[in-house]
């Protein structure tokens, strides 16, 4: 086996099974949330299930998030430039949250305290399953033997060929977030749309198109790997992710199925920070597949090149 040659910090919006990310080398630091007015942190549903979580917003319990506290942002850093072992942190979209602005700062300024240390802030402009999979693939890239500066420069690339898309099944739950009008909603829940969603280059949800209800949502998603997977019949890995929905995984994967019955399934659980935004019933697959920057206009790219972007 190659030496393993860095350490990478990740965080909880990752969604990932806990028995993935518990491997030496690897630290988690946990995002706040504020269901009834108690503050938890997200432990990957070690002592709370997703199903318990998932009950209690049914019944209307209120929730809210919060970005990692500063100083467990900087004592990370600190931790990591003091073990002399260099270090990469895959940070949770910046265009959801501001913790990555806040993360890359204490990253810089931890840098220039310890001028010795390697330390690499990388914003992967993923969520949840998204970046999970980008985290859990360069976990793997760790494990061959990748340098922390080479590391980081996978990363800045790899998150470009992470495709991923969710359908919800209820839209009261973006309402309450301010994330779309309340009569969009009402009209969506009369005519069982389903949104179908996605995450944009610059790291936003954007609306992907609809589906005419839930079994239509989920044939969508199986449709979506066919289309934009790299590699079809060579063991893919899919992460499907899903918040409390059981029966839904399991049909999406006899869809998959159908499309690719060699593909390799990593079920997740979608966490307390994305959930307290969607709401139960969110089912999203993500996978490594075409690169999200052709799907560019043609003028989108001239202007990207123009920016230097």
């Amino acid at each position: 086996m190659p030496e393993v040659k860095c350490n990478v910090i990740i965080d909880s919006c990752c969604d990932l099974p806990p028995a993935v990310i518990d491997v030496p080398g690897v630290e988690l630091l946990r995002f706040p949330f504020i269901m009834d007015g108690e503050e938890r942190f997200d432990d990957m549903f070690e002592t709370m299930s997703a199903h318990d979580f998932y009950g209690r917003m049914r019944k209307g319990a209120s929730c809210s998030t919060a970005q990692i506290p500063f100083p467990v942002l900087h004592d990370a850093f600190v931790r990591a430039a003091e073990s002399g072992v260099p270090t990469v942190y895959l940070g949770f979209t910046s265009g959801l949250s501001g913790n990555f602005g806040t993360a890359q700062m204490l990253c810089e300024q931890v840098s220039a305290e310890y001028p010795d240390a390697e330390l690499y802030a990388v914003d992967t402009r993923l969520a949840s399953i998204a970046e999970g999979l980008l985290v859990f693939e360069a976990l793997r890239q760790r494990a061959q033997g990748l340098t922390a500066s080479e590391l980081a420069a996978w990363a800045e690339e790899a998150r470009f060929f992470v495709n991923e898309q969710f359908t919800l099944d209820e839209l009261e739950w973006l309402k309450k977030g301010g994330r779309i009008p309340s009569t969009v909603a009402f009209a969506g829940s009369k005519l069982d749309v389903k949104p179908m969603m996605d995450i944009s280059l610059d790291g936003k949800l954007s609306l992907a198109g609809v589906a005419r209800g839930r079994k239509k949502g989920i044939r969508q998603l199986a449709d979506y790997y066919k289309r934009r997977a790299a590699e079809l019949g060579t063991g893919t890995h899919i992460v499907i992710g899903s918040a409390d929905c059981p029966k839904d995984v399991e049909r999406l994967k006899e869809e998959l199925y159908k499309v690719d019955d060699t593909v390799l399934f990593l079920e997740a659980s979608i966490g307390p920070v994305i959930g307290s935004h969607v709401g139960p019933g969110m089912l999203a697959i993500a996978f490594m597949g075409q690169d999200a920057r052709e799907d560019l206009s043609v003028s989108d790219r001239i202007a990207k090149k123009v920016k230097g972007a």
